[in-house]
Formats: C-alpha cells, sequence, structure tokens
C-alpha cells in the first residue's frame, strides 16, 4: 500500500515490521538464561560444564537448548575438539556481538523508562 502525503505530495510504502531480527529478539528474550550465557563467554567462560557450574540454578539440559537457539541463530558458534575427553567450546560470532550490542541498548532504554517511572 502506498501513502501520500497531502502536504508535500511524497509518496511512501507501508513499513513492515523486520519479522526475523523481531522473532529473534522475542525468542531470546524468552530464554530467560541467554542474556547469562553471553555475560560468561564475555568473561571468557565458554564451556558448558563451566557455565553449569558458575551459575545457580543453570542446569546442563537447559543450558544446552539455550546454546542450540542461539547457534541457530548465527549469534554463537560452536567449536568441538577431537580430544579425549571432548572438548566442546562457544564462541560470539561477529554478528553475534552487533546483535548483543542491540540486545545492550533495550536494556538501557528499559532503565531509561524504569527511572522515568513515578514511584
Amino acid at each position: 500500500m502506498v501513502y501520500i502525503d497531502e502536504n508535500s505530495g511524497k509518496k511512501f510504502s507501508r513499513k513492515s515490521p523486520p519479522e526475523q531480527s523481531a522473532r529473534m529478539v522475542e525468542t531470546i528474550f524468552g530464554c530467560k538464561w541467554s542474556l547469562t550465557v553471553y555475560q560468561l563467554l564475555r568473561n571468557d567462560i565458554n564451556r558448558p560444564g563451566e557455565m553449569v557450574r558458575s551459575v545457580e540454578g543453570l542446569t546442563t539440559k537447559v543450558l544446552n537448548e539455550c546454546l542450540r537457539k542461539n547457534v541457530r541463530f548465527g549469534i554463537l558458534e560452536r567449536m568441538s575438539y577431537n580430544e579425549v575427553p571432548p572438548r566442546v567450546e562457544y564462541n560470539i560470532t561477529p554478528f553475534g556481538t552487533k546483535f548483543i550490542r542491540i540486545l545492550d541498548e533495550l536494556e538501557k532504554l528499559q532503565s531509561e523508562i524504569e527511572g522515568d517511572m513515578p514511584v
């Protein structure tokens, strides 16, 4: 659909929401552990066992589900090493770095909203 500004005569097309990125943000915020995982990775804790031991209440099953979602979205990459015993590490991808910056900005916005709200 095209809209015409009556004052300037300019034509504008209807702007659609960014479906994939909005779904990604919703999925990541819906996973209560993703932001914690990013914090761990920023602190060089990148092995699943170490992550579980570092966070009270985080289980291996829930962590693995969270990590799989993040790998599927391209936010994290899984590195598997052919060693005995096997070793797996996760790292933030370049795309993930951009995505996490956006999440950081949303967190700042939330803080501003909470700061402006009357008590």
